[in-house]
């Protein structure tokens, strides 16, 4: 393996595959924190020359973290088809970026070759890829998943309808529910992010949920995001839940920062699979963000795209209904500005896509980031355009209970007008049922009136 390069008349040498890794990623404030990022742009280059011409069997041969040492690492492995792998792991870097970009080669293609690909392989190929790349291989791919209703496929755009509340009100929840519904928001998820983090109120929540879904025959999945052990308890209780949620990380120290396990989230599974409410077969639900590892030091020392990928491979194993990187959440010691940002929502979004998960980004800032609604704006486009399964719907893009600032119920709805694609198709037909959207896909007069559900 070479691990050196001279450009410009300068010799580069790195330490080893991570240091170029690591240095051969795009600019991250997090990588810098990290201590781990190259120090100049031509440095950077670099490092993508020498990665380009790394053979992908090294990636097998030398995780991120070492297989006897953390449990994602050998879900990661475990998982890889071996006969898949033999085919292609004399591929370079390069070679793997230029078959995923060729036009010969669509989704059929690439369900084969993602058998054979362990999550290092995948992040190591986004960083060779420039940001129109990344939309157009993600385009490419349609992943489609069903817990109540099927997300995904060419042409839809889904929205997680997110009405937090700052005391978690119950009427205060329901109104920004009502009116979420009444733009044509909630067709992938009714879902909040409670304040009360108790199995009592999780149960009190999940409770109105499913009775205002069941009132209007809302075809949807509801769900409470509290930690995963809460959420079985109040499934154990009797709660309605269609999907069990949990925020996850690319390193088994990170995972058990969240207090979780792969077994425990497969006993979550299996529980919602036999006491849940959800047809399935797709009935977990989990969050990732760049960064997240080096906020619990789990890291090992690796880049932020490279952990990232990691959540993947470990997501992969329990066959989610949906996956979302919250992008610009964690704040700017991971991600500083928008195009930052905007980097990482397309690589989060391809690398998801190209593990096989129903990939959604909360397309999102924090109010100390060098961003704006308009860097948001922009990158909803682009992922619409990359084929991105869903995104949020919250009250005028504004969080008031996490404040932070993400699309709008009106934002997803000019998103799909603009860019031509659709509401799930069991939930478009619902919509136009009760008079919220014409059968030209345009919102009529009752859009924003949440009265019309009272």
């Amino acid at each position: 393996m070479r691990l050196h390069t001279k450009l410009f008349g300068q010799d580069y040498v790195f330490e080893n595959l991570y240091d170029v890794m690591a240095k051969a990623n795009e600019e991250k404030s997090g990588d810098e924190l990290a201590g781990i990022a190259a120090k100049s742009t031509k440095e950077r280059v670099a490092a993508k020359e020498v990665l380009s011409n790394i053979k992908l069997k090294e990636f097998k041969e030398n995780p991120a973290v070492p297989y006897d040492q953390d449990e994602v690492t050998r879900i990661i492995i475990d998982a890889l088809n071996l006969k898949v792998y033999e085919e292609i792991k004399e591929w370079t870097v390069g070679e793997l970026r230029e078959w995923l970009l060729a036009t010969e080669n669509g989704d059929r293609e690439i369900q084969w070759l993602r058998r054979g690909l362990t999550s290092e392989m995948i992040a190591a190929v986004t960083k060779l890829m420039s940001n129109l790349d990344l939309i157009r291989a993600a385009s490419k791919i349609q992943v489609k998943k069903h817990c109540n209703t099927t997300i995904g496929g060419k042409g839809i755009l889904a929205a997680r309808l997110q009405p937090n509340h700052t005391t978690d009100d119950p009427d205060g929840i329901m109104i920004s529910l009502l009116e979420g519904l009444s733009y044509g928001v909630g067709d992938a998820l009714i879902g909040l992010n409670p304040v009360d983090d108790t199995v009592d109120s999780v149960v009190r929540v999940l409770q109105r949920f499913d009775e205002i879904k069941k009132k209007f025959h809302i075809p949807t999945q509801i769900c409470v995001l509290a930690h995963v052990t809460t959420q079985m308890e109040a499934i154990r209780k009797g709660a309605p839940t269609d999907l069990i949620f949990q925020s996850i990380a690319g390193s088994q120290k990170s995972n058990e920062a969240f207090g979780i396990t792969g077994d425990m989230i497969e006993e979550a599974r299996q529980l919602a699979l036999t006491h849940g409410t959800a047809a399935g077969p797709n009935v977990m639900y989990f969050e990732t963000g760049q960064g997240s590892e080096l906020s619990s030091d789990g890291h090992n020392g690796v880049d932020q795209l490279t952990m990232e990928a990691r959540c993947y491979g470990f997501a992969k194993k329990y066959d989610p209904f949906i996956v979302n990187t919250v992008v610009g959440f964690i704040g700017p010691e991971y991600l500083y500005d928008s195009k930052q940002v905007t980097r990482a929502g397309l690589e989060d979004h391809f690398m998801g896509k190209l593990h096989g998960l129903s990939m959604g980004v909360d397309v999102c800032y924090t109010n100390h980031m060098k961003a704006d609604q308009n860097d948001i704006e922009n990158l909803a486009v682009l992922l619409t355009a990359a084929g991105c399964n869903y995104f949020m719907g919250v009250p005028a893009g504004d969080d008031i209970m996490l404040n932070y600032q993400t699309t709008g119920y009106h934002d997803i709805q000019t998103l799909r007008e603009t860019l031509n694609v659709k509401p799930i198709k069991e939930f478009e037909e619902w919509l136009e049922k009760v008079g919220i959207r014409d059968e030209d896909g345009n919102l009529t007069n009752l859009a924003g009136d949440a009265s019309l559900f009272l």
